[in-house]
């Protein structure tokens, strides 16, 4: 009994040093080994290229996030700015229909059935060899399109992920944690692109060829996450390009990224059984085991999470080292739940750390829950995001 308590109570912890360590070592040294690959023909003529930009109810940022696509440097001729509405209410509509003599196109959808519907929707409508999908909460600079575009002509591409940027208050401790998160997760994908192939793209803004759309995704899952893995099938690779950049406000409040992370975590996990057959790597090699690495691993200690806390008090009880792990872990969790109930966008850098962490795993764990249910998570609210100044 006490064997089996203490690898449940250490399996979180080896899992999860392997996936956020382990991996990105290997990932390091097989890429310090392996030539870089030449890069694109600055000379190639530009792609006729769609903007495709799901929202729902997205007025307090549409506008701006319209002005910066309309300042793209790219061949106006070449581009096609493609909102598709979710049966918004609040008047998104109408301030997109603003922008109609500029030429940005509206696609209204006649009920509300989630932002994978809508993207399927987007393929009808649009006349772009590339898609580029951007989030209507965030900002692109003007040079970004190209630099995203540029890859597309390496013909073993088919999908292309830019570089989230995230940005906010310097003072805002509650979620300073998920910007350093995502600055971990964007050197990842800069390592598997120089491996090979990355497993996910970034949601706010990639790009990927037409015909890896060509077949509608079911609205529970996420095409950003479902690109790579549908490109891979087809035969091309998918890589992250960091002078791609877009600019993502973080959200004010630990308690608002708590609600996006489980749903966005749900999705991912239903896009990963969904595409299961990837995980093979007798049939798909080293990409199989990055997924299983990159993705499955990541997620599975929020799983064990809540039995190795019960493990850990099974081993507490004649155990002296494992009464001193469980306090201390105990007084980190009570931390993490007063960092989450802060009022103040600004709680001290403990509090915030730990209410980060004890999001992150709570996130994980209803993700989960939501997932073995087969839960359809396909509708969904923008998350509060403060403005941001390209």
């Amino acid at each position: 009994m006490f064997a089996i308590a203490a690898t449940l109570a250490a399996a979180p912890l080896i899992i999860g040093l392997y996936a956020y360590v382990g991996y990105p070592l290997i990932l390091w040294i097989i890429a310090s080994i392996r030539p870089r690959r030449s890069s694109a023909r600055a000379t190639a003529p530009w792609p006729s290229v769609t903007i495709t930009l799901p929202v729902y109810n997205a007025l307090s940022s549409i506008t701006a996030t319209l002005e910066s696509l309309l300042a793209l440097d790219y061949p106006r001729d070449r581009l096609q700015i493609l909102v598709i509405s979710d049966a918004s209410t609040d008047g998104t509509d109408d301030a997109v229909r603003k922008f109609a003599g500029r030429g940005v196109e509206l696609l209204r959808l006649p009920e509300r059935r989630g932002k994978t519907t809508a993207e399927n929707a987007a393929l009808a409508a649009s006349r772009g060899e590339i898609l580029v999908n951007v989030d209507s909460t965030i900002l692109v600079p003007t040079e970004s399109l190209k630099k995203l575009v540029r890859v597309f002509d390496d013909p073993t591409i088919g999908v292309a992920s830019g570089r989230d940027v995230s940005v906010g208050a310097a003072d805002n401790q509650g979620t300073l944690a998920e910007s350093g998160y995502v600055g971990y997760e964007m050197w990842v994908r800069d390592l598997e692109t120089r491996v090979g192939s990355i497993v996910g793209a970034s949601g706010c803004f990639y790009g990927s060829r037409r015909y890896v759309h060509g077949r509608a995704l079911p609205p529970g899952l996420s095409w950003d996450f479902a690109a790579a893995l549908v490109a891979r099938k087809q035969g091309y690779r998918s890589v992250s390009v960091p002078a791609a950049v877009c600019m993502v406000p973080r959200s004010a409040q630990i308690r608002t990224e708590l609600r996006r992370k489980v749903r966005t975590m749900a999705r991912g996990l239903s896009t990963l059984f969904y595409h299961r057959a990837l995980m093979n790597p007798v049939r798909y090699g080293g990409f199989a085991l990055m997924l299983i690495s990159h993705k499955l691993l990541r997620w599975l200690p929020y799983l064990l999470a809540p039995f190795a806390y019960a493990a850990l008090c099974i081993l507490a009880v004649e155990n002296v080292s494992a009464r001193v792990v469980l306090g201390t872990l105990s007084a980190g969790l009570l931390a993490g739940i007063v960092g989450i109930q802060y009022r103040s966008s600004t709680p001290t850098r403990p509090l915030a750390l730990a209410g980060f962490v004890v999001a992150v795993f709570s996130a994980g764990f209803l993700a989960w829950w939501e997932a073995l249910k087969q839960t359809q998570m396909a509708t969904w609210d923008p998350t509060p995001r403060p403005g941001v100044q390209t």
